[in-house]
């Protein structure tokens, strides 16, 4: 866990980018769902820069960083980030390589997994990643670290953040490569009632509801996005998106999704990953 400067403070809102699923390669030609995935990203860097007043104290990034799992590209997102000069905190996703990650992004300002306290807040990340595919699971070790993670911070607001989706989307093939024992998440965030929203990225689409007491929230891809409520995948108008929060030290959690409203989807991108693999349910 690492300490914030203001921790104890408590008294001033705390302002977060969150940007997901970025799905960068080690070239920078790379291109997913018909997207060349460095540029919607720095697209999506750019316009954050534009909503950062007052500036963001950190940048949380949810997630499938690198679509290639490759070195390169991790060091190449590092390099993209410094310029920031905030704490980023990244938490694995499923295209990942965790230990790569880990040990590229494991100096200061990056951060992967663990928690991070900001004033009245813990933001606690968990590795949902998962090495037998797509789907996400917390092992017993993770969900008895957050558990103790949000014991330890009784007397602060938590908000907890993972890779795979915490409720249902909706989509039956989008839910079938979800986080496979959802339930235990939500049985320990559920026994701790300062626990105030969980934060997610991997189904490239925004959503935002309530569940006990609990703000549950999704956010786009900084590259292509999935239609909702479908069936089967089918890719999305929407362009690349990103979500500011604002944590106050009351509580209270307010957020908005941002989409470049300049970044023009005329058709729908081609679904890359069944073109490769053939199969309608690997497309994440």
């Amino acid at each position: 866990m690492a300490a914030d400067p203001v921790s104890g403070t408590g008294q001033r809102t705390i302002r977060l980018l969150q940007v997901s699923d970025p799905h960068l390669f080690a070239s920078e030609r790379g291109e997913l769902y018909g997207v060349r995935t460095w540029d919607s990203f720095r697209a999506v860097l750019a316009s954050a820069r534009e909503v950062a007043n007052p500036p963001f104290d950190a940048i949380l990034v949810t997630g499938d960083v690198a679509e290639d799992g490759a070195r390169a590209t991790y060091e190449r997102f590092r390099e993209e980030m410094r310029s920031w000069h905030l704490p980023v905190l990244c938490i694995p996703g499923n295209h990942e390589d965790p230990a790569l990650m880990s040990e590229v992004l494991g100096e200061q300002p990056f951060q992967v997994a663990g928690s991070r306290d900001f004033g009245g807040w813990r933001v606690v990340m968990l590795d949902s990643h998962s090495p037998a595919g797509d789907h996400g699971h917390l092992a017993e070790a993770e969900l008895a670290r957050l558990d103790r993670e949000l014991s330890e911070a009784r007397d602060r607001h938590a908000l907890v953040c993972v890779h795979h989706q915490a409720l249902p989307m909706g989509s039956p093939w989008l839910d079938g490569v979800g986080l496979d024992n959802a339930a235990a998440l939500l049985d320990v965030v559920g026994r701790h009632d300062h626990v105030r929203g969980v934060l997610w990225g991997h189904v490239h689409q925004a959503s935002d509801r309530m569940h006990e007491g609990m703000r549950m929230m999704s956010t786009p891809s900084t590259c292509a996005q999935f239609t909702p409520l479908t069936e089967r995948c089918v890719m999305d108008l929407r362009p690349p998106g990103f979500r500011w929060l604002e944590l106050t030290p009351a509580g209270g959690i307010h957020t908005a999704v941002v989409w470049l409203e300049h970044w023009v989807v005329s058709d729908r991108p081609p679904d890359s990953r069944r073109e490769i693999d053939h199969d309608p349910s690997a497309v994440l």
